[in-house]
């Protein structure tokens, strides 16, 4: 079996915190206890939980949905993402140049992905109101990126807020993808060329669980709901 550098995405989460904490790093944002750690769900909140943990800062969530295209789920037309109400979508310019999409298709599409953002912001947040971000240094996190849609619209959502900066955290990404984020500093121990797909740098991949973000929220310093 090939030797694949994470053994799962909490270990994933333990070696990035290490690379961010690492003394001899000369960050482009210092990081504190007073930063917030936003994961990406599902999976990203995994990686977010440890991030925060080693920097003793708040941990939270930013919802996001990729908008797959009507007739091929797995390649992203765009992204939604919200912290708080504000809905924030981007496009992937680049598939929408090659592939013709029926509007009436496409609105069916984000409809269903905006009705899943707000059941994941409900089911992990409840009615905790959302993390205050302006001013603040924010850290985006998730187990990966691969066309970065996600991420752009989380980015995009989180900016939206008036942070004073955002860094982007992630333990593996293509490296085109990392170097074309809007993000005051992308840190990304592990961009492989070719890269493949992102499960392929873990032993497990397995899809996270609604309960899992939950518990990683409540063992956190900021809890979320029961």
């Amino acid at each position: 079996m090939d030797h694949r550098p994470y053994r799962d995405r909490r270990d994933a989460g333990r070696q990035l915190a290490a690379c961010l904490t690492d003394p001899a790093r000369v960050p482009a944002v210092p990081l504190g206890p007073d930063a917030l750690v936003l994961g990406l769900p599902r999976g990203g909140v995994l990686v977010a939980a440890e991030v925060a943990a080693a920097l003793g800062a708040e941990l939270d969530v930013v919802a996001v949905r990729k908008l797959g295209l009507p007739d091929r789920p797995e390649l992203a037309m765009g992204a939604l993402a919200a912290v708080g109400e504000a809905v924030v979508s981007v496009r992937s310019e680049a598939v929408l140049a090659r592939v013709a999409v029926d509007p009436g298709a496409a609105a069916e599409v984000r409809r269903a992905e905006l009705a899943e953002l707000r059941r994941r912001q409900r089911a992990y947040r409840g009615d905790r109101p959302p993390p205050v971000l302006a001013g603040r240094t924010v850290v985006l996190a998730d187990d990966g990126l691969a066309t970065g849609s996600s991420m752009r619209a989380a980015l995009a959502a989180v900016r939206s807020a008036g942070p004073a900066a955002v860094v982007v955290a992630v333990p593996v990404g293509v490296p085109e993808v990392c170097a074309a984020l809007a993000a005051d500093e992308v840190v990304c121990p592990l961009t492989p060329d070719p890269f493949g797909a992102v499960g392929r740098h873990y032993d497990d991949f397995g899809e996270t669980s609604d309960d899992e973000v939950r518990s990683a929220l409540a063992a956190a310093s900021g809890p979320g709901p029961a």
